[in-house]
């Protein structure tokens, strides 16, 4: 069963131009992951500030290959200081319907 969660979180004022330019480097290296499905970055229209991050993995198994990518943890580092919450904040989800 494929894992699906949506990552969120809001760059502090004044670290936007850094905020992005780490989440892009960060996205070209995990959408390279065998099981990386999607990794599909936005921020919000109304505050561009506010980024959510859909991630589709394979399985369970791609989802724990990814968090053990040696570029996670000094990513996850240099993004904490950044952004208004401690962490990402992640919503796991279930699919209810699929395009086909």
């Amino acid at each position: 069963m494929k894992k699906t969660l949506l990552a969120e979180f809001t760059a502090r004022e004044g670290t936007e131009d850094e905020v992005a330019r780490l989440i892009r480097d960060y996205a070209l290296k995990v959408c390279e992951e065998e099981g990386n499905l999607t990794f599909d970055v936005y921020t919000r229209a109304a505050n561009p500030r506010a980024y959510w991050i859909f991630e589709v993995y394979r399985d369970e198994d791609a989802f724990k290959t990814h968090l053990d990518a040696p570029y996670g943890a000094p990513f996850n580092a240099a993004l904490t200081p950044l952004i208004e919450e401690d962490a990402s904040v992640l919503t796991f989800l279930d699919p209810l319907a699929t395009h086909p």
